[in-house]
């Protein structure tokens, strides 16, 4: 995978309209980044596995990203999901700098396919009183 070539789309708030995409390049390595409320400081990034994505979805999506998963699952060698924890939730805001300065970095790690390095995201176990 060293090397090969990047397809990055944008596709805000309907992934599932670029699924075509995916199901004719049929990737090795499928990246699915969007804002998740890990209970981080913003602009930090986790890797999420599938099971967790309903914990930390923000809901702005028609589809559930764990259905999109499931539906992509058999058009790629494998997915990686990295959540990154937004400033604002509220529509129409733009970017904080905390945001601005953690996506750079993460773009930096995917240039250089460092993807082990990002942490994986580990839910807080909610204890009973």
């Amino acid at each position: 995978m060293q090397g090969a070539p990047f397809i990055s789309l944008d596709c805000g708030t309907v992934p599932e309209n670029f699924t075509s995409v995916v199901r004719t390049t049929r990737p090795e390595l499928l990246l699915l980044i969007d804002a998740a409320d890990m209970g981080l400081f913003p602009g930090e990034f986790r890797t999420i596995q599938k099971e967790h994505i309903k914990d930390v979805s923000i809901g702005t999506h028609n589809m559930p990203l764990s259905y999109l998963v499931d539906f992509l699952s058999d058009s790629c060698g494998k997915i990686l999901f990295i959540g990154i924890q937004p400033g604002t939730i509220a529509g129409g805001e733009s970017l904080s700098e905390e945001v601005r300065a953690g996506s750079e970095s993460l773009i930096r790690i995917i240039d250089k396919r460092a993807f082990e390095t990002i942490q994986p995201f580990v839910p807080v176990k909610q204890t009973s009183t």
